[in-house]
């Protein structure tokens, strides 16, 4: 029986595994968008379409090397959801 402990156990795991998969993608662009600022505030150039594709290539490159491991962690969630549904049910 799905009990409120339950409840908020299944949506603070999910709020977990959310936060981690974001920051996984988010803060490698965020660091690059940092040091692309830098460089531009000491060259004092003020475009944003440069500091648009370092962002965008970062990002990819994290995508790229942290697929795999992303999908295999949200696959194992989505089984473990599964299980404890089951489980729950019946």
């Amino acid at each position: 029986m799905l009990t409120p402990d339950i409840a908020v156990d299944l949506i603070v795991e999910s709020l977990h595994m959310v936060m981690l998969l974001v920051l996984v993608l988010v803060v490698p662009g965020l660091i690059m968008g940092l040091l692309v600022a830098l460089v531009q505030a000491a060259t004092q150039i003020n475009e944003q379409t440069l500091s648009f594709l370092p962002r965008l290539l970062v990002t990819l490159l994290a995508l790229i090397l942290a697929g795999r491991w992303m999908a295999g962690y949200l696959m194992d969630y989505c089984v473990s959801i599964f299980t404890r549904a089951a489980t729950l049910v019946g």
